[in-house]
């Protein structure tokens, strides 16, 4: 099936790069995992559609800007604290390619997908530390702590293989008390 972008031109998604993005598994005391409803666009969810689209922290590398430096930032952003330190990396980039009705039309149409550096962080502050509307450009409208065996039930399934990965990679670090 074709790909098109918002003006109806095809798209061949393998012409396209990937966003080099960060993403963050922000750890709580309890070994429980942050994630962040998206925002709601005009009724329907930026990427889905859907109602309910729950994901970590995660955005874009600026230009010249090391992987940690953009996901502290990112973090600041997302969720409105920087109370927080980098336990883990994963050892090598992860991707996702989009839905084929998206190549085109999200991520700006310039992306197939993303190329994700993923850091663990362990949360040092109190639940009252977040505020997720201290940003401009807020991203998500409610947030929650919830369980690793959870997790991959509430992302969007074509961002699911990346969560896959980080499960297992940083699964160990999600542990209470530490």
């Amino acid at each position: 099936m074709p790909r098109h972008s918002k003006d109806a031109t095809p798209v061949d998604p393998e012409t396209l790069p990937y966003r080099p993005c960060v993403g963050i598994m922000l750890i709580n005391r309890n070994g429980l995992v942050w994630v962040g409803n998206r925002m709601m666009r005009d009724g329907t969810h930026e990427l889905t559609g859907a109602a309910l689209t729950w994901q970590m922290p995660q955005g874009g590398i600026d230009e010249g800007e090391a992987p940690c430096d953009a996901a502290l930032r990112e973090l600041k952003e997302e969720t409105g604290t920087d109370r927080a330190r980098i336990i883990g990396e994963t050892k090598d980039w992860l991707t996702y390619e989009l839905p084929p009705h998206l190549v085109g039309v999200a991520l700006r149409g310039k992306y197939r997908g993303q190329k994700q550096k993923w850091f663990a962080m362990r949360f040092e502050g109190e639940d009252a530390d977040i505020d997720i509307a201290a940003d401009a450009h807020q991203e998500f409208s409610e947030w929650a702590w919830v369980p690793l065996d959870e997790l991959l039930a509430l992302i969007v399934p074509f961002k699911r293989s990346v969560y896959e990965q980080l499960v297992a990679e940083f699964g160990p670090l999600a542990v209470p008390g530490q």
